[in-house]
């Protein structure tokens, strides 16, 4: 009984160590696809803040600082960032939208443009552009981590089955078969002895 027991677990570690190589393999082909994207989305983020800058660069030397503090002081345009999260093998990654106040893009220069620069206006319009990169780049790196963290725990439990857990179902199995197989032998030997003990008390008998 012990036996069939120990053989139904090793069948069942066995089935499930495949199981787990099949989805650590799978979420190494996402990770990498993650990190493909990541790399994409951080050059063009970076591309366009680095032109945000400029421009605001630009727009601070020529407007005074108080005329500068003081045009976005009070912003006129807010944002309301939605979450919800999809199931990649049993992972659930944040998928991250968000909705404007309202869709006039004139909402995003909270100022007159009498003293302001056209720079001014350049650098916000780059920054609201990037705004959306931003926040495509903040998910992929949060599936990432999340990614990473399934796969690093995937792979322990693959290690695991395949280096402890089969390795001491095969060796109990093995002792347990082989404490059998002497028993049996220790039993075919004692019939033996007693079929020639029977033979020569008959032998004896007549």
């Amino acid at each position: 009984m012990v036996l069939n027991q120990l053989k139904g677990r090793r069948k069942t570690a066995m089935r499930g160590h495949k199981l787990l190589k099949d989805k650590r393999d799978e979420l190494m082909r996402q990770f990498l696809d993650v990190i493909k994207q990541n790399k994409a989305l951080r050059i063009r983020v970076e591309e366009g803040l680095t032109a945000a800058f400029a421009s605001l660069q630009v727009a601070s030397s020529i407007m005074s600082p108080e005329i500068l503090e003081q045009s976005l002081l009070y912003p006129r345009q807010s944002v309301e960032l939605f979450v919800k999260y999809k199931n990649v093998m049993s992972v659930n990654v944040p998928e991250y939208t968000f909705q404007t106040r309202n869709n006039d893009p004139t909402e995003i220069y909270p100022y007159g443009f009498a003293q302001t620069s056209g720079e001014l206006d350049d650098a916000l319009g780059k920054l609201a552009k990037v705004f959306e990169d931003m926040l495509q780049l903040a998910q992929v790196e949060k599936s990432m981590q999340l990614l990473a963290e399934e796969i690093e725990k995937t792979r322990r439990r693959v290690n695991a089955l395949e280096y402890v857990m089969i390795p001491d179902l095969n060796d109990k199995i093995k002792y347990i078969t082989m404490k059998l197989e002497e028993n049996e032998n220790s039993t075919k030997v004692r019939l033996l002895k007693v079929k020639e003990m029977v033979l020569q008390e008959a032998h004896n008998y007549k």
